[in-house]
């Protein structure tokens, strides 16, 4: 939303003191430092409490010596940037006051060019509140001031003019309350349900359908409570996915603000704060367990830490590791089916392991494919968070679809097997899956050469009126075989 009208500037030689956490960037650099130091050192978080009884300013500048936030990558305020430029431009002096760690503000500081000054937490003072206040009085003595919070209402109460940004309406409230006039009022974007809907990824939830792929392929769909012990194993892992992809968007914020269309996701954008996502993360996480182990077998609740601890690792370090990355992916789509076998307690098939993992390696090259395509035409050599090169485009997609012929292959080995004849009356009408299937994974790979598929085939193949056609023939085909 566009800021309220400003009052006419009188006096334009009072400076502008302006906060950092939550006005000028639209997250907490304290708590995106905490996270980029569990990502890189974690073992040093156990050192966490005992920096803290030394003072919160020790605890910040211990933070910000062990980890380097990326200061250049941050979701700024576009609206209060705009503003500043503008009162920079009258030649106004605009310094930036914020309770956050030297070493920061100061980098924060270069990088926009805009501030002649620089206040922050040093030396053990944490420079926030009264503190603030009485750094910027002795050095500026007038001062109109930009805040955020409840704890700027000090700083307001004494500023010649008050500007707020992204305030909530009882803070807001407040900052009129104090005597000083409001000059602009910066509005926070609108937080609704979909926000969190996107944070949950609600729609990679169809991945977690292939629990229900063992209990069809037995044909035991409508025996006894299978069905509804299949349906806790999808909310299981739903729950438990969604609490991955939170602690993942959390530990990859540089590398997704950096990407075309990662950088609109809701930590990553600054539609959600970090410290939002930090208590979601294990709330999901024990929501999962809770129905695993209420509800399920012992050996589904085990699979699933299994499936959690590898999904943190790939997080933390395996997704940087070539081709390690995608052997991880595709094991994790096949850790899905075994699990929907365990949850129903009917025998894991073989086939159906070795064809997923073939199937799914297949599309995890090509999800790095389409990055590093975007890398091509970008002109950049390497992706930021990734180990691939632009120069491995022809060698992604060569094994690739090597790999994806080979799940038909393997699909072909199981029609011609014993297990089929106790499965299927006509098991001969199997044999029109493979070139279904053919058809399928060779047209998926034409489509992502041409730059057609985004970055996850099977969000892609969700949205695909083909995909649905393909998957319609082959159910009617297993039909026809049953």
């Amino acid at each position: 939303m566009q800021p309220h009208a400003p009052i006419p500037d009188d006096a334009p030689d009072v400076p502008l003191a302006v906060d950092l956490d939550g006005t000028l960037v639209r997250t907490d650099t304290l708590h995106e430092n905490l996270l980029v130091l569990f990502k890189h050192a974690p073992w040093l978080l156990l050192l966490a409490p005992l920096w803290m009884l030394r003072g919160k300013a020790f605890f910040k500048a211990e933070v910000a010596r062990r980890a380097r936030l990326d200061v250049t990558s941050l979701p700024y305020n576009e609206a209060v940037l705009v503003f500043l430029r503008e009162e920079h431009a009258r030649g106004r002096r605009l310094v930036l006051a914020t309770a956050a760690d030297r070493r920061i503000a100061d980098a924060v500081a270069a990088h926009l060019g805009l501030f002649s000054g620089v206040f922050a937490s040093e030396d053990g003072v944490n420079l926030s509140g009264a503190r603030k206040l009485a750094r910027l009085r002795e050095a500026l003595g007038t001062f109109d001031y930009a805040g955020n919070d409840t704890v700027d209402l000090p700083l307001w109460r004494e500023s010649r003019r008050v500007v707020v940004v992204h305030a909530t309406a009882g803070v807001l409230r407040q900052a009129q309350a104090l005597g000083p006039p409001v000059h602009r009022v910066f509005e926070a974007p609108p937080t609704g349900w979909r926000v969190w809907v996107r944070a949950l990824r609600v729609h990679q939830w169809a991945k977690n359908a292939l629990v229900f792929v063992p209990l069809l392929a037995a044909h035991k769909a409508t025996q006894g409570d299978m069905a509804p012990r299949a349906v806790l194993a999808f909310v299981a892992f739903s729950l438990c996915a969604s609490s991955v992809y939170v602690i993942n968007d959390l530990l990859d914020l540089a590398s997704d603000r950096r990407h075309p269309t990662k950088s609109r996701r809701p930590f990553a954008s600054g539609d959600l704060p970090v410290r939002a996502g930090v208590v979601l993360a294990p709330v999901l996480l024990g929501l999962a367990v809770v129905v695993a182990l209420g509800t399920l077998p012992l050996s589904f609740a085990a699979l699933l830490g299994v499936y959690s601890v590898l999904t943190l690792a790939y997080s933390l370090r395996l997704k940087q590791v070539v081709m390690l990355d995608v052997l991880v992916l595709a094991g994790l789509y096949t850790v899905r089916i075994f699990g929907g076998a365990l949850a129903v307690g009917v025998p894991t098939s073989s086939w159906l392991l070795m064809f997923s993992t073939f199937l799914f390696l297949s599309l995890a090259l090509l999800k790095r494919l389409s990055e590093v395509r975007r890398l091509r035409q970008s002109n950049e050599v390497s992706a930021h968070g990734r180990g691939y090169l632009a120069q491995d485009y022809e060698l992604l997609a060569s094994l690739g679809t090597a790999a994806g012929q080979v799940s038909v292959l393997v699909l072909a080995l199981y029609i011609t097997s014993k297990e089929v004849t106790a499965l299927y009356g006509h098991p001969e009408r199997l044999w029109l899956l493979c070139p279904v299937m053919l058809y399928w994974v060779g047209r998926i790979w034409v489509l992502a050469h041409r730059g057609l598929v985004n970055e996850d085939p099977l969000i892609f193949a969700l949205r695909d009126r083909v995909s649905y056609v393909v998957g319609l023939v082959a159910a009617l085909v297993l039909w026809v075989a049953t």
